[in-house]
């Protein structure tokens, strides 16, 4: 069958935002401001764990300033993320608190004429603080007589006590465990520990806050979802739903972080109506870095295969260090068994997830919701597994892997479907030739200072978060097409582009489909009053979901334009076509073979005008019924200096199935993008805690939180990355994901890749110089 030719996908062109971005133009939230604002400031608890014995605010008030504390905010409990159903949604925090469980939780706010006035508001405000004992360490908060940080939390309106701090868990099994590593020739049983990262996105946390006549708000924040900020400010407030407005502007970046709605959105919100006027309140960096992280987790793996390199058994067992409040933690523990469960065939298994309070900045999704811990534990350990079998990882990895045809836990035990594109063996088998993988050599055989090392990992992520079955998880979009007058085509959708161009992606699947020059597409600036529902942009979704509400849209007005434009040509519908025509700059509506009997969009539309026909447009809202995996793999060769620990990335060889490749420069930017975070995991980023006074160590500090920056990567020309050709047949024009996948198995391949340098197998993230000298040191016996 021939393959289709497009006539936008697929090609390089320009980001609609593009020229808005470089120049400086384009909105975020920080660069908004209204008539008679004030400024707000947020005051936070200095200790990990304290409780507010008394707060006076008398002074700060004298000086003008609109001062609100935990006694005048609503007392209702709430988990700041709603992506899930309220089953598996754990209810912990309010706007403002008088027990803070982090250095930096909020415990009062003011505002005032400015920034520098707020700040003096807020330096005049008197807490009495009573220090508790502050629960550093996972384990140790589990441990009986240790003080609870949350007595109970709300789970779909029911209290539900906490026990040994332990914020929830889930546990799984399959087939017979003991028999199936009765059945191994080789176990192999290792403890990995991963960093705590902070997302270092661009923007930081930024809300802005109108109070309306009629009881209302409007709002402008970071977030990564409109309409989920507006129902749980709804929920806090009870404010009619028809009452508050979300308003989009640009996000710069996320990578997961505002997925929830941000701590400070209702500390503004309950700013403004104290007030009655606009409030605006912006993190600083360091604050923002107090605000939310990565989860850490020390994870077992235990993992059983024959000689013939089939596995037999495989056990997992996860703590997740949570931080002091529940963002997603019951989801990400079924997630982290599904990215086990999908990467690899195991007959038998065991899992258990045990999410953990401590007193640290809580922790939310962060690229890849747990999986890359999850898939660097199970890269690293089949490479090991492999190396003690006598097989080549490569091999090893093809033998067992979950691919076309295969069952796939999209977002966990709830969320499952089959696989029906995979072009796993394709990515490991050309990369491998691209690299050089058989001329890698034996950790034996290096030699010098200066050895270099060749790894690879695969990993996958998945599109969405839709099934055959409805699940824990909330999974569907909305979309609007219409045409103007003229033939250029609105577009509004609530689904939010966190800087990776999902705009450019759905306006080029409503071009390919409405047959008209791309430049007709206007992406509409919206709000919650003028889109219908879409759930958040995360989990790789907004191209196979969000795009495949913009196909279904744009089908429904282009059945719509064939039938008037039938009644106008004198022609059965099924026979007219469309063209785009980048002369005129419009959609032609042709009949096949027979010239001169057409009509533009654009003409069409103006005689729907005249003849009252009405306006061309429709209104979808989608659920995907599945979630397809799309699949990575990582080849990195890097040089590692034995005698100062420091490691370099000199080649980079990534493939990537991700079906139909609608926007060939994003995609491949987001393989780079993704090797870079991949690589800081590994290799740089974390944010340990000084266990004196229980803040960061780097107390929010940039200059003191490192990752690489363009002088520690690879040359352009060294980074080689290939689309796999496959087509899935549930993604709109083929499409799916990449976003996540970019980044899963990356730390893995560097991990492996330092293996095969130096011979030494790290456990623990990150592997700093440090950590390399010393275990080279180790294992000379000096």
């Amino acid at each position: 069958m021939a393959k289709k030719v497009f006539s936008v996908i697929g090609k390089r062109t320009w980001r609609k935002d593009g020229v808005a971005k470089v120049t400086g133009k384009i909105k975020f939230t920080h660069d908004i401001s209204l008539p008679n604002m004030l400024y707000g400031r947020v005051l936070k608890s200095p200790y990990p764990h304290a409780r507010v014995r008394s707060i006076d605010v008398s002074e700060a008030e004298k000086i003008g300033a609109i001062c609100l504390t935990f006694k005048e905010t609503p007392k209702v409990k709430y988990n700041e993320r709603l992506v899930s159903v309220p089953e598996a949604t754990y209810k912990d925090r309010t706007v403002l608190t008088d027990k803070p469980l982090y250095v930096g939780e909020p415990v009062a706010a003011v505002a005032a004429e400015t920034e520098e006035k707020a700040q003096r508001a807020l330096e005049l405000i008197k807490v009495e603080y009573e220090t508790l004992e502050p629960l550093m360490d996972p384990e140790e908060a589990m441990k009986p007589g240790k003080p609870l940080l949350h007595e109970s939390v709300v789970v779909a309106d029911r209290v539900v006590k906490v026990e040994n701090n332990v914020a929830c868990k889930l546990e799984i099994s399959e087939g017979n465990i003991e028999k199936g590593f009765g059945e191994a020739d080789v176990v192999v049983e290792r403890e990995y520990k991963t960093n705590r990262r902070y997302h270092l996105q661009l923007e930081t946390k930024t809300v802005i806050c109108k109070p309306e006549i009629d009881g209302g708000v409007t709002v402008w924040c970071t977030t990564q979802s409109i309409h989920n900020t507006r129902i749980l400010l709804h929920q806090i407030f009870g404010i009619p739903l028809s009452k508050i407005n979300v308003k989009k502007a640009a996000l710069g970046g996320s990578f997961g972080s505002s997925i929830q709605t941000n701590t400070i959105v209702p500390i503004c919100v309950a700013l403004a109506l104290k007030a009655r006027r606009p409030v605006k309140l912006v993190y600083s960096r360091e604050e923002d870095m107090h605000d939310h992280c990565c989860y850490q987790v020390i994870l077992r793996l235990k993992l059983g295969a024959k000689r013939n390199g089939l596995l037999t058994a495989g056990e997992m067992h996860v703590i997740v260090d949570i931080g002091g409040h529940q963002i997603q933690a019951y989801p990400l523990l079924g997630c982290m068994a599904g990215w086990w469960v999908s990467l690899y065939k195991i007959p038998n298994l065991k899992y258990k997830g045990i999410a953990v309070y401590t007193n640290k900045v809580p922790s939310c999704a962060m690229r890849g919701f747990g999986n890359p811990q999850v898939t660097w534990a199970v890269e690293t350990l089949m490479d090991e597994l492999a190396e003690k079998i006598s097989m080549d990882p490569l091999e090893f990895k093809l033998k067992n892997y979950v691919g076309l045809g295969d069952i796939f836990w999209g977002q966990g035990p709830t969320v499952k479907s089959v696989i029906t594109s995979c072009g796993v063996e394709e990515i490991l088998r050309k990369g491998a030739e691209m690299v050089g993988w058989n001329k890698r050599g034996e950790p034996r055989e290096k030699r010098g200072r200066v050895r270099r090392g060749i790894g690879m990992a695969r990993g996958f992520h998945t599109s969405g978060a839709g099934g055959p079955l409805a699940g824990q998880t909330v999974d569907y979009s909305g979309a609007t097409v219409k045409v103007n007058e003229d033939g250029t085509i609105d577009y509004l959708t609530a689904l939010m582009d966190c800087g990776q161009g999902d705009y450019d992606t759905h306006a080029k699947i409503i071009a390919e489909e409405l047959g008209v020059p791309l430049r007709n597409i206007n992406v509409v600036l919206t709000d919650t009053r003028s889109t219908v529902y879409d759930v958040c942009t995360h989990a790789s979704r907004a191209t196979y979901v969000g795009g495949a509400a913009a196909l279904k849209a744009a089908r429904e007005v282009k059945g719509k334009l064939l039938e008037y434009a039938s009644r106008v040509l004198d022609v059965n519908p099924n026979a007219l076509k469309i063209k785009p025509d980048e002369e005129t700059g419009q959609g032609v509506i042709y009949i096949e073979g027979v010239p001169g009997k057409s009509l533009t969009i654009g003409e069409l539309a103006s005689l729907a005008r005249h003849k009252n026909w009405g306006t061309f447009a429709a209104t979808v809202s989608l659920r995907q019924v599945k979630c397809p995996p799309h699949f990575t793999g990582y080849f990195v060769e890097v040089e590692v200096d034995t005698e100062t620990g420091v490691v370099k990335p000199l080649r980079i060889v990534a493939g990537a199935d991700i079906g139909t490749v609608i926007n060939p420069g994003l995609a491949e930017g987001q393989m780079h993008g993704g090797f870079a975070m991949g690589l800081s995991m590994a290799l740089h980023e974390d944010t340990p805690y000084n266990p004196e006074s229980g803040d960061l160590t780097n107390k929010g500090f940039i200059t003191d939180y490192k990752v690489p920056t363009a002088a520690d990567m690879v040359d352009v020309e060294d980074f080689k990355v290939f689309f796999v050709d496959t087509h899935e047949p549930t993604g709109p024009f083929g499409a799916k994901g990449i976003g996540e996948g970019a980044t899963n198995p990356v730390a893995a391949a560097v991990v492996n890749a330092i293996y095969n340098a130096i011979g030494v197998r790290f456990y623990e993230l990150p592997i700093t110089p440090e950590k390399i000298v010393k275990a080279l040191r180790e294992k000379e016996g000096k």
